[in-house]
């Protein structure tokens, strides 16, 4: 994580950031079990004899004597829907000592960029989904450089936009994500997932709609572990503010770390059960930890859905 520390929400570029992150994956891969994984990133395929010679690589034939079709953009082997909650608990960021490291929401851009340059270069199409209240951005599924460069800018945007306070609803965006995209796609959002407890139910219908829809989907779950799960703040006094309603309130955390922390583990138990019932892939996606378990998870799914 010390590579991104530094960058402030404005000054992340994600490209360059998303390179790096899935160049250190991929020389980690070599060095693991998941060695055997696909990710190679071809531009062509093997010409089967009975196709058209108009997609023939004249060029490749001439250096190796043997004939190669260039993949063009519209062939795909999955379509992944990326979808991330950007409502103002989403920009919670926690100071350390070596100083300010990523938010959530930058987290998840950088995450959903690493994942994006991974799906262009497996000739995969991608699309991306921003909601906070309502859905702010919403595009379809293609496979091009140009697709990747608009949504790393809309993704651009959405850090930028840090000042106007926001609340989540996630069922609304989660249903109309499940009706307007392709049948059979992969779904993965980036969400805390503190929606309104009273809503807890209507959540839970959103993301069953997404497999009644016939979606493969994986949740990942963003989350500060060490402030927002475990609660480990200094004992002293602070003032907590609820970053989606500016409520504020002045405690000690000793007084109420351990009904915190039971109620948390219980909302997060129950989510976890809920994508288990689903059968959703649910995966914390602690702030803390980077990228790897980010970019394995969908390596993962992706060769269990055969693409």
């Amino acid at each position: 994580m010390d590579i991104f520390e530094k960058h402030h929400a404005r000054d992340l570029n994600l490209e360059l950031l998303a390179k790096q992150v899935v160049e250190g994956f991929i020389i980690g891969l070599h060095r693991s079990p998941f060695h055997g994984f696909s990710v190679e990133f071809a531009e062509h395929r093997l010409y089967n004899q009975g196709e058209s010679t108009k997609t023939i690589d004249w060029k490749v034939y001439a250096r190796t004597n043997k004939l190669f079709s260039k993949k063009y953009e519209e062939e795909t082997n999955l379509r992944c829907q990326i979808v991330i909650d950007h409502s103002s608990s989403m920009n919670l960021r926690a100071d350390t000592e070596e100083g300010a490291q990523l938010s959530k929401l930058e987290f998840s851009a950088l995450a959903a960029t690493s994942l994006m340059r991974m799906l262009q270069k497996q000739r995969d199409a991608f699309g991306l989904t921003i909601f906070g209240e309502s859905i702010e951005t919403h595009t379809k599924a293609k496979n091009s450089t140009q697709q990747f460069k608009l949504l790393t800018v809309f993704l651009q945007k959405m850090l930028a936009d840090v000042g106007t306070k926001k609340q989540t609803n996630a069922a609304d965006a989660i249903h109309q994500v499940a009706d307007s995209i392709h049948k059979r796609s992969l779904v993965v959002i980036f969400s805390d997932m503190f929606d309104d407890v009273s809503r807890q139910d209507e959540l839970f219908s959103a993301l069953q709609h997404l497999k009644y829809s016939k979606h493969e989907v994986i949740l990942f779950h963003v989350v500060n572990k060490d402030k927002e799960i475990d609660f480990e703040y200094e004992n002293r006094p602070y003032e907590f503010e609820d970053m989606e309603t500016g409520e504020r309130i002045k405690l000690q955390p000793n007084q109420i770390k351990a009904y915190y922390t039971q109620q948390v583990k219980a909302y997060t138990e129950n989510l976890k059960m809920k994508c288990l019932q689903y059968k959703i892939d649910f995966v914390e996606a602690d702030v803390n930890k980077g990228f790897k378990e980010i970019l394995q998870s969908y390596l993962i799914k992706r060769k269990k859905m055969g693409a």
